[in-house]
This record gives structure tokens, C-alpha cells and sequence, in this order.
């Protein structure tokens, strides 16, 4: 019995297709299995619990100031780093001459290929005391009174760690975002242009608004990338623990879950602590799931997007 080419190659391309979710169902099996001693104990309250004790003698683990630290550094990521992603990718593709939008992409690109250790490096040595000395120390002096900007600024914080994200995500939102802007047909721009619409009405209300789903997909990669971000984030948030981790300010120190588990997974002295780490490894498979599933709802059923056109 002859086996057509066509037939091979789908089966080939199922299989290959298969392994992202058989190597999610592995993961999540070895999370679960692994946090399964921590979730019998402490139950729902390693979830919402502020207590971070992992001595063998008071052993008890709550895992909420890690989650919170985690989205707060993410949500400044996100405020500060997709509007200017966005912005360097209108100019890229909308604005600037073949001279300088081909040097400037590769820059951009290659700011992506720098490894974290180095951002972190950098963060932790020269970026802290600019944020501390230009930004924490003016917001603390004038908008003290605001819970926000409270505490002694000393630049290895939550505000450090949230600008250091935003610059880390700003390759690979601003790449994506150019790449969706120059995909929208040119027919669009000339009609717009023919009915006498200016630059800024072109780029805003039909360029930008076609390629919105594309948009919103690389600020959820680039979300993806600061929650999971693990070593520069622990150069520079403090490392805090326990009640002093929940970031009530972005001039205290305090911690994220993968800045939790690189710091002290490795000192863990006993089979429970260590399964509370890899707890708060499963909360942060949860995170990025969940993550990216709302980011599929909002696209296909708030945003009424499909195949990159506007229903």
C-alpha cells in the first residue's frame, strides 16, 4: 500500500503540532505533583497567606505578596513600555525614510538579543541611581502624601523593577507592532489621504484601528515577558519577604513569584519549602495561562476581531 507525501507530512505536522501541548500537560503534571505537599497543608490560605517563614521550626508559606508584586511590576511594564513600543513602531513604518527606519529596526531588534543578566547588571549599577535621584526622590518630596509614592526612595524597588521591564519588553512589542502596522493595505492610507485626513487622523483612526488585534496580541507577548522575567527583576526589586513583600508603594522593595522561587529555591532545607516554591511555580503557570486565554477572549469577543479585520 503506497502512502502519499500529502498524507506523511500531515501526519508529521500533527505530531509536531502536539508536543506544545504535550510538553504543557508535562509541565503542569510536574507542577501540580510537586506542590501537591504544600497545597495539603497550607490549603487555600498559600494562595492569600502574607506569612513567608521557611525555617523547619515555623514552617508556614503565603504566597499573595508574590502574586501582587508580580502584576504590579507587570502593569507598569505595561503603562510605560507598550505606549512607547507603539510609538517607535508608527515611526518606523508610517514616518521615517528607508536611511533611518533600517538602522533604527536592527537597534531595536538587537536590544532583545541582550541577555537579562545584563539588563539586570545595568539596572542594579547605573539605571537605580537615576530613578532614585530623578524620579523617587522628586515623587516622594511632592506627591508624598500619596500612598503610591510613600517610603525612603533608595532605587532597588518596585518603580525600578516595573522601568526595567518596560524597557525589556520594548523590542518585541515594538517589532511586532511594526510588523502589523506594515501590514495594513496601502489602499487603506490612500483612501483615507483622498478624503483629505492628516498623518495623525491616517495613523490614528485607520491604520492603528486596523491592526488593533495585532496590537493588543504584542502587548500580551511582551505581559508574558514580564511576568515570567526572572533574573533582572532580582537584581533590582529589593527581594523583600513575607508582609514587607506587598508592594503598598513603588519606592518599597518587594519580591516576585519568579524572583521568589531564583532567590531561594536553592536553599530550600526541606521537602515542604521546597514544594512551596514549586506552588508558587504552578501560580505562575496559572498566571501566564490565564493571561493568555483572557487576551483570546477580549480579541475575538470585546475587540470582534478576526483574521486581522474589523467585523
Amino acid at each position: 500500500m503506497k502512502i502519499s507525501g500529502d498524507r506523511i507530512f500531515n501526519v508529521v505536522s500533527a505530531v509536531v503540532a502536539a508536543t506544545a501541548a504535550v510538553i504543557l500537560a508535562i509541565t503542569a503534571y510536574t507542577l501540580a505533583t510537586g506542590s501537591a505537599p504544600i497545597l495539603q497543608k497550607e490549603g487555600l490560605s498559600f494562595f492569600t497567606g502574607i506569612m513567608w517563614n521557611p525555617n523547619p521550626a515555623h514552617e508556614v508559606f503565603g504566597a499573595l505578596p508574590y502574586l501582587e508584586g508580580t502584576l504590579v511590576t507587570s502593569a507598569i511594564a505595561l503603562i510605560i513600555g507598550v505606549p512607547l513600543s507603539l510609538g517607535i513602531a508608527i515611526f518606523l513604518s508610517e514616518m521615517s525614510p528607508a536611511t533611518v527606519r533600517v538602522p533604527i529596526s536592527y537597534l531595536v531588534e538587537l536590544l532583545a538579543a541582550v541577555p537579562s543578566v545584563i539588563y539586570g547588571l545595568w539596572g542594579l549599577f547605573v539605571f537605580r541611581f537615576y530613578v532614585k535621584d530623578y524620579l523617587e526622590i522628586p515623587l516622594n518630596k511632592y506627591l508624598g502624601w500619596i500612598p503610591a509614592f510613600k517610603g525612603t526612595p533608595y532605587g532597588l524597588d518596585v518603580l525600578t523593577a516595573g522601568l526595567i521591564l518596560a524597557i525589556m519588553i520594548i523590542p518585541t512589542v515594538s517589532s511586532i507592532s511594526r510588523e502589523v502596522l506594515r501590514a495594513v493595505p496601502n489602499p487603506i492610507r490612500e483612501g483615507a489621504y483622498s478624503i483629505g485626513a492628516t498623518r495623525w487622523e491616517v495613523v490614528s483612526k485607520w491604520v492603528v484601528s486596523y491592526g488593533r488585534s495585532g496590537i493588543f496580541g504584542a502587548a500580551i507577548l511582551g505581559l508574558g515577558r514580564a511576568v515570567g522575567e526572572t533574573m533582572a527583576v532580582t537584581m533590582v526589586i529589593g527581594n523583600s519577604v513575607g508582609p514587607d513583600a506587598i508592594p503598598t508603594s513603588l519606592l518599597k522593595p518587594s519580591q516576585t513569584m519568579a524572583s521568589l522561587i531564583a532567590s531561594n529555591v536553592r536553599d530550600a532545607s526541606d521537602p515542604l519549602s521546597f514544594s512551596a516554591y514549586i506552588g508558587v511555580g504552578l501560580m505562575l503557570l496559572i498566571l501566564g495561562l490565564s493571561i493568555n486565554v483572557i487576551a483570546q477572549v477580549m480579541v475575538t469577543r470585546l475587540l470582534k476581531v478576526k483574521g486581522g479585520a474589523v467585523e
